[in-house]
């Protein structure tokens, strides 16, 4: 099927055409290490920059880190929908999303699902919640952080360390984690 985007104006074809060049072998490795499986892959790309296409007004900068997390987001949230409809309700969690697995991570995965998470993540501020998500979702380091931000290695330093101060208070808030300050 050949689909024909139309866009609004020249500006608009110009970010989306930056954005699929810049990003199409990033989005392309995040949906494979999800899925395992190169035509899935393509296919949660494909279904990703529709996405991106029907939301490019939510876009101010093509070049921010909120643009990279935002796309990025986009394509993993289509590659797990398809994660999971093949797999039905079988309850498995991807190898490459629990590298750093801790035992407070399976502690919250345990006690709450999915949805729960994403909701607390959200629940940061929006610089924060970019820096947390590229740095345990995506497994960036530090100073690439830094460099898809635009700000200081330190200065994505200090904000993980909050973003996690306030995510564990939550936790404890919400009884799913105990006080061990």
């Amino acid at each position: 099927m050949i689909l024909i985007l139309t866009f609004a104006t020249e500006n608009d074809r110009d970010k989306f055409e930056f954005i699929y060049e810049e990003y199409k072998n990033l989005l392309f490795k995040k949906a494979y290490d999800i899925l395992k499986d190169h035509m899935l892959a393509e296919d949660a790309v494909s279904e990703a920059y529709l996405r991106i296409y029907r939301n490019l007004h939510k876009i101010e900068d093509k070049n921010s880190g909120k643009c990279i997390a935002f796309c990025v987001t986009i394509v993993k949230n289509v590659a797990l929908t398809m994660y999971q409809k093949r797999t039905r309700d079988e309850v498995s969690f991807l190898e490459t999303d629990i590298e750093d697995e801790s035992e407070m991570e399976t502690l919250v995965i345990d006690k709450i699902g999915a949805d729960r998470i994403y909701s607390i993540i959200n629940s940061l501020d929006e610089d924060s919640k970019n820096i947390f998500i590229l740095k345990y979702s995506y497994g960036m380091s530090h100073k690439e952080i830094a460099d898809t931000t635009g700000i200081t290695e330190n200065n994505v330093t200090v904000k993980l360390f909050r973003a996690k101060k306030k995510l564990a208070g939550i936790l404890v808030k919400e009884g799913i984690a105990d006080d061990q300050q």
